[in-house]
């Protein structure tokens, strides 16, 4: 018996999709298996850098701060410890004593400076465990393959319905639209995630607002570790009369 060329050809995402076979169970399965196999507690060194940038009012009255900061973290057997540079503390110092005399002093440093509180830095260094809470919240919807930076992968679809945001966050939400993607690879590895929130209401009756939120995220695995090495926050937002709008870029480069 003889087999047609058209039999024989399998290419792409179809011959990655043949080479997973029975390897994968289903996608959201295979991400759930691996962010439970990558929080492990190796030792790691690394460099965080933020830079942020705001804008707030219009026209005459608009503002526009900008900040870039960054720090060294190890994270080993006594803890994270957040280290700060001698030039960074003396340039938080300059900064602060201008910030006193005039309100209006650009203060590049301090403005990046709150990104590296605990809660901030914990997602990049260890990203398995708020990725495994955000997928509580989300309702999975679908699955398919797509390439990611020139490779096979596969790509989850979520919906953040508004019931699953805590009370006080939907309390004056009229409507609201939520959604996280999720690149993976053939083992189910994190490679890239996206979500967006959309929102509008009213609050106090004669107050509307509107607000938007995106996210983008790189992940990196290293050991038994699964990394952020990039994450990108925008937000927008308008009520009571004012309008303003933000971006927030964070790095992490692994030390030797």
């Amino acid at each position: 018996m003889r087999l047609s060329n058209k039999m024989l050809v399998v290419t792409g995402a179809g011959l990655f999709s043949l080479m997973c076979g029975t390897a994968q169970a289903d996608g959201l399965t295979d991400l759930k298996a691996a962010l439970t196999r990558l929080q492990g507690q190796a030792p790691l060194k690394a460099v965080i850098e933020a830079k942020t940038w705001n804008r707030q009012g219009e026209g005459s009255e608009q503002v526009e701060t900008n900040g870039l900061a960054s720090v060294a973290v190890d994270d080993g057997a006594r803890g994270l410890q957040v280290l700060y540079s001698k030039d960074m503390l003396a340039r938080l110092e300059v900064e602060e004593h201008a910030k006193e005399k005039n309100a209006k002093t650009k203060t590049p440093t301090l403005s990046a400076f709150k990104e590296f509180n605990s809660t901030e830095l914990r997602p990049m260094i260890s990203a398995s465990g708020g990725m495994l809470r955000a997928l509580e919240k989300h309702v999975f919807k679908s699955e398919k393959m797509e390439s990611y930076n020139g490779k096979p992968a596969r790509l989850l679809n979520f919906d953040l319905p508004l019931e699953r945001l805590p009370e006080d966050a939907r309390k004056y939400v009229k409507k609201f639209e939520g959604s996280l993607d999720i690149w993976i690879a053939a083992d189910g590895t994190p490679l890239a995630s996206r979500s967006h929130q959309n929102m509008s209401g009213r609050a106090f009756v004669v107050v509307s607002f509107e607000q938007k939120n995106e996210n983008e995220s790189v992940y990196s695995q290293v050991g038994d570790r699964l990394l952020t090495v990039r994450k990108e926050t925008k937000s927008s937002g308008s009520g009571m009369g004012e309008k303003g709008e933000s971006k927030v870029v964070k790095t992490l480069l692994v030390q030797s």
